[in-house]
């Protein structure tokens, strides 16, 4: 199943949305409603929490007095973090429970207020942040929960802030305007990505660019890439492999194709073949079938084997390199990649060439070929400086 995780802060209309996609078919995992369930009277949660604070924090029918609760663990660090200790397990567990319920088919979104504060962005394979103005959030706070104005500031500033929640985001939605728009633009993701990045996920099928188009640098790629990896590591938890941002995407002010190249170390490339391979596809990067491999540099017989994984997300294509540690592929994807951050002439070398090939070059399959030539110079060009600066991979 796909799991999305839905966030914003205080006042940006994330319940709409929650509700939303709820209509539209989705299976909703309310975190608010999950961490006040695990607290109910008679649960043990509460039990807990009774005997680490004492009866205090009951109100007179025997609940959970929040108010009386968040008196005790104001300022207290030690006390907040046994508080934490107590309902986060179980929140985790009754969360993990629900969407194993839910069908193999199922688009499981998990609405968590404070996802990105506490880290889980990388659990879920798509980040949904809606973003509001805080102009208009202050004014919603007041108009719809009767919030006086220094209260809402000041939930607001004890939240992440737009800039943090948008580093975690796959997809942003704005809801700056009114509901009918943003309907219009949770329709469009769940038509357009969400019931796709499910089937794909599901039927262990990588997305392929269409088409060769070459895009101008985007300053946001390398954003792109921390969030891929930190899914990746998450998936390949508690082993901790090297990830590496390759290829033009990982060049500053290189245009390139719209596709993120990472390279993920193995050991050997029956690792990359077992187990390893499977959580891959499970985390949404589905191997790509048949034989793939580099072309040597210089140019040579034989050829260096790796494997290639893709991404099941239709709006963000991903080329994940295995390749063994030490091994020249390896190597040379460093190489090329170190080479031309340092070395002007040889991007601006390089993007004329990709200009030219893209006007001619009918599928990328052609378009890698024409390029090799220039790779054979270049990779000379790239040891000459790999042994002049003692550049080490």
């Amino acid at each position: 199943m796909l799991m999305v995780g839905l966030t914003g802060g205080i006042g940006s209309g994330k319940s709409a949305v929650s509700a939303r996609l709820a209509a539209l078919g989705a299976v909703v995992i309310d975190a608010d409603r999950v961490a006040r369930e695990v607290v109910d009277p008679g649960t043990d949660g509460l039990a807990e929490i009774v005997e680490a604070f004492s009866d205090r924090v009951l109100d007179a029918g025997g609940a959970l007095d929040r108010a009386a609760l968040g008196a005790v663990v104001f300022g207290d660090e030690a006390a907040r973090r046994r508080l934490e200790a107590i309902i986060h397990p179980r929140v985790r567990a009754r969360t993990a429970a629900l969407a194993a319920a839910a069908p193999p088919d199922a688009i499981v979104v998990n609405d968590v207020p404070l996802l990105v504060e506490v880290g889980l962005a990388p659990t879920y394979h798509l980040v949904v942040v809606v973003e509001t103005a805080v102009a208009t959030r202050l004014e919603r706070l007041a108009r719809d929960r009767g919030m006086d104005r220094a209260e809402a500031e000041r939930r607001i500033a004890a939240q992440a802030d737009d800039a943090r929640r948008r580093a975690a985001a796959d997809v942003v939605l704005p809801n700056d305007a009114g509901l009918t728009e943003l309907h219009a633009a949770v329709d469009a993701l769940w038509r357009d990505r969400l019931i796709p990045y499910e089937a794909n996920l599901r039927e262990r099928r990588a997305v392929r660019p269409a088409r060769l188009v070459l895009t101008e640098a985007d300053p946001t790629w390398p954003q792109q890439y921390a969030r891929l990896a930190a899914r990746i590591r998450h998936a390949l938890a508690p082993a901790g492999p090297r990830i590496d941002h390759i290829g033009s995407t990982a060049v500053p002010g290189l245009a390139a194709k719209d596709v993120i190249d990472i390279q993920l170390t193995v050991a050997s490339l029956a690792e990359a073949d077992g187990p390893l391979a499977e959580r891959l596809a499970d985390a949404g990067f589905p191997r790509l079938p048949g034989e793939w491999w580099d072309n040597p540099r210089p140019a040579a017989s034989g050829r260096w084997e790796k494997r290639l994984h893709g991404s099941a997300d239709p709006g963000r294509p991903v080329h994940l390199h295995l390749r063994v540690a030490g091994s020249p592929g390896w190597r040379y994807a460093l190489l090329m990649r170190d080479h031309l951050r340092a070395d002007p002439e040889q991007r601006v070398a390089y993007l004329q060439l990709k200009r030219e090939l893209v006007a001619s070059a009918p599928d990328s399959a052609t378009y890698g070929t024409l390029k090799d030539p220039w790779f054979d110079e270049e990779h000379l060009r790239a040891e000459e400086w790999a042994a002049q600066t003692g550049w080490r991979p």
